[in-house]
């Protein structure tokens, strides 16, 4: 069956597509230990949902840094290079891509009037390195990062019409869809008047996330109607 309107799916990454065993965090930890002496910068607040560049403009104000375009960059650069190192020395059984994803993904990529992305608070290159692990990256050939925005919703409305100008329509006459986790990702779908199907499979449960405004929610997407609510809107 083919989609009713062209259709753009946007996945998150963590909690959502793959859990990490820890190696975004710890990496993080360390690009601030290396660069400001302080590995408890993100200590205080929860990174669930946020941007990468928001999580760093955040931590640098706590320990009482300028967040300065530079000082970000900077931060996000280390934190790079110890997310490379990371994310091969976690163990097998920690490192998930979870159920149902990959199937769900591939379904969507044999339709036609399908654009499949990213919408994630990750950067580019951050996205590539978690996603490389579990070689579900080349399924993805557009997305809204961390990198084009610090804010989730114009982030995932960049992704929007990137999927829609690959599809060759207008974004407003697609249907979009954000698959994610937390309460940010079911804002940012609303923020751009998208719909929104929660997974349990993060911190927030698929109850939760239906309290939070999300148009499904399910434990993940090997369950009873998950695939039909992505892939037909019911």
């Amino acid at each position: 069956m083919g989609a009713m309107r062209p259709t753009v799916l946007l996945f998150d990454i963590d909690g959502t597509l793959v859990t990490t065993g820890g190696a975004g965090r710890r990496s993080m930890d360390l690009a601030f230990e290396r660069l400001h002496g302080r590995r408890d910068a993100c200590d205080s607040f929860s990174m669930s949902g946020m941007t990468d560049r928001a999580i760093v403009r955040k931590a640098l104000e706590i320990i009482g840094v300028t967040p300065s375009p530079a000082a970000i960059s900077a931060v996000i650069d280390a934190y790079l290079r110890h997310l490379a190192e990371e994310v091969p020395r976690v163990a097998e059984r920690d490192y998930i891509l979870h159920p149902g994803m990959r199937e769900a993904v591939d379904a969507a990529l044999s339709r036609k009037g399908f654009a499949v992305g990213l919408g994630t608070g990750n950067v580019r290159e951050g996205a590539r390195i978690k996603l490389e692990r579990v070689r579900i990256h080349d399924r993805f050939s557009f997305g809204g990062f961390g990198c084009d925005h610090e804010d989730r919703v114009e982030l995932i409305r960049h992704g929007a019409r990137s999927g829609a100008a690959l599809l060759g329509v207008p974004v407003e006459q697609c249907r979009v869809v954000v698959i994610g986790d937390t309460p940010k990702d079911v804002a940012a779908a609303q923020g751009i008047g998208a719909t929104c199907i929660g997974v349990g499979t993060g911190s927030f449960s698929p109850e939760a996330l239906l309290a939070c405004g999300a148009d499904y929610a399910f434990p993940d997407l090997t369950a009873h109607e998950a695939l039909a609510a992505l892939l037909d809107g019911r």
